[in-house]
């Protein structure tokens, strides 16, 4: 049974959460501070996290940093903040979707759904992948960028993968968000943070980048 771990500080919602994932088949947990949130998943780690971010104390901002700097765990926000500069911040601090309340739970879980996925190993006809320094070894999950080995999200790790299975090839931002999130529609926000994040990670100036390129008007493409 997937275990998942709810911070929310309105007692009303995050028992809302919580009863209807149990509905869903999920094993809940939750919390109504950020503090309890990081001390509960280090003691006892949850498959998934759902934040707030409008929390107490520590904000959902610094525990998704928190989160994050911790593992891999899959996070999804769940605010009622819908202002786009929000939605891009928790995305670009490592969050891996963002949800605005009031929430559908048959959304929700399919959502999460796909995040569980999206954790399992990316098959490949080829054992590495190579574009220059970059190498890519699905079946491992592991990235190098001149034989140091990089750190990716489980999200990070199956988006480098699509591309590079594709290379030279333009992928659009729907595209991506079908293969990667499993969403037929979705918030083209969640791809461009990505691939921002991505790039940080992979190239030596994220601003000027020459492996995960911008193809104006029509999406991404990873060149070799």
């Amino acid at each position: 049974m997937a275990g998942v771990l709810v911070i929310e500080d309105d007692d009303r919602i995050r028992l809302s959460l919580m009863l209807a994932l149990e509905d869903e088949g999920y094993s809940v947990r939750g919390v109504s501070s950020a503090e309890d949130g990081l001390l509960a998943q280090r003691a006892e780690p949850a498959d998934t996290v759902l934040v707030d971010l409008m929390l107490p104390g520590v904000d959902g901002f610094e525990c998704i940093r928190q989160l994050r700097r911790d593992d891999d765990v899959p996070i999804v926000v769940v605010s009622a903040r819908d202002d786009t500069h929000d939605i891009v911040a928790a995305l670009e601090a490592g969050a891996d979707d963002y949800l605005v309340k009031p929430v559908a739970v048959k959304e929700l879980s399919a959502r999460l759904r796909a995040l569980r996925r999206r954790g399992r190993a990316v098959l490949s006809a080829v054992s590495t992948l190579v574009f220059g320094d970059l190498e890519i070894l699905p079946e491992a999950g592991e990235v190098r960028v001149a034989g140091a080995p990089v750190a990716l999200t489980r999200t990070e790790f199956r988006l480098l993968c699509e591309l590079a299975e594709h290379p030279g090839l333009v992928l659009t931002r729907q595209q991506l968000l079908q293969r990667v999130w499993e969403y037929d529609v979705g918030d083209e926000r969640l791809v461009d943070v990505h691939i921002g994040r991505l790039r940080q990670k992979i190239e030596d100036d994220s601003r000027a980048p020459r492996r995960l390129v911008t193809v104006r008007g029509m999406g991404y493409k990873l060149a070799r």
